[in-house]
């Protein structure tokens, strides 16, 4: 495991400043570190925001204060990645309603999916979550746990020919079917996909990261701190000392480090119904990003303690 010396010395090796906010050119706080997008080239924050479960709530019936502020911290962070779908309830009809309020939310890239069978009926939620969310076109249409796939590859492709999404994608969740996702990804094109990854679910480093990398494919991370579970193996335990120094100030950041960390990872979609913990979230994006040694001792780290 790094000492706290080890870690000092590795991260002034690589020219980073220790416990030093990043600033921009114009002296004001750096919107954090951003991943590439390989089928364009354009860059994106590394941390993203998910919207199951905790934006399911009926607009017409709920106070909207909060979700605006969330939304309002996520983007002050340095957020854009918005992610949603059809079986998440209400909530793209309520991000439809809070967004048009929020500061920031002109740079949103905004991502769904589609989760019916039939292309038809694809298409027509397709247009419909366009609808609910108030806008023309989607940065990322994605096939939701891979649910009908055949038959809505050809309509995403379309689509994006025809200007109304950007990307293509299709995704996978709690580690299920990854050999039929990467055969089909060996297969067929797509510009991202998305799956579970966190410190305790690594199944992903075996085979669909490294995949994803030699396809030129941007990745999404979902349950990046698999659905709690993480918190829960670690109550009452301390962040090592060392954490400090790669800007790990709470267990969330320490998870969302080593996450984003990852060569092939583009982006990470914690979700949170809590302003602080938005703002924890997103402050994982600035400071030192661990290389692979400093990923080995957080990892040997988390593994220690939850013995």
């Amino acid at each position: 495991m790094l000492n706290r010396r080890t870690v000092l010395q590795r991260l002034a090796a690589l020219g980073l400043a220790i416990n030093t906010p990043l600033l921009s050119a114009n002296n004001q706080p750096s919107p954090g570190l951003l991943k590439t997008i390989p089928k364009t080239g354009a860059a994106i924050p590394a941390i993203g925001m998910g919207t199951w479960i905790t934006f399911d709530h009926n607009p017409a019936h709920t106070e909207l204060t909060r979700y605006q502020q969330i939304l309002q911290a996520f983007f002050a962070g340095g957020g854009r990645l918005i992610d949603s779908s059809p079986m998440y309830g209400f909530a793209q009809k309520l991000l439809g309603a809070v967004l048009p309020q929020v500061a920031g939310a002109d740079s949103l890239f905004a991502a769904t999916k589609v989760w019916t069978r039939g292309q038809a009926m694809g298409q027509v939620q397709m247009q419909e979550s366009l609808n609910l969310w108030g806008l023309e076109s989607m940065a990322l249409m994605q096939i939701h746990n891979m649910l009908d796939w055949q038959a809505h590859l050809p309509t995403l492709q379309q689509w994006q020919a025809e200007g109304r999404i950007q990307y293509t994608g299709i995704t996978t969740s709690h580690g299920r079917r990854h050999r039929e996702l990467v055969s089909m990804l060996q297969q067929y094109p797509v510009d991202f996909v998305q799956f579970t990854y966190n410190m305790h679910d690594r199944e992903a480093e075996q085979e669909l990261l490294p995949l994803a990398d030699d396809l030129g494919v941007a990745v999404i991370i979902n349950r990046p701190f698999q659905t709690g579970g993480l918190f829960a193996r670690v109550r009452g335990r301390a962040l090592p000392d060392w954490s400090k120094d790669l800007g790990c100030h709470t267990w969330a950041q320490f998870f969302l480090k080593f996450v984003i960390s990852h060569p092939a990872v583009t982006c990470a979609i914690p979700a949170t119904s809590q302003v602080q913990h938005m703002q924890e979230n997103m402050q994982a994006m600035q400071g030192p990003i661990p290389d692979s040694t400093m990923r080995q001792a957080m990892l040997k780290y988390y593994q220690r303690i939850i013995q």
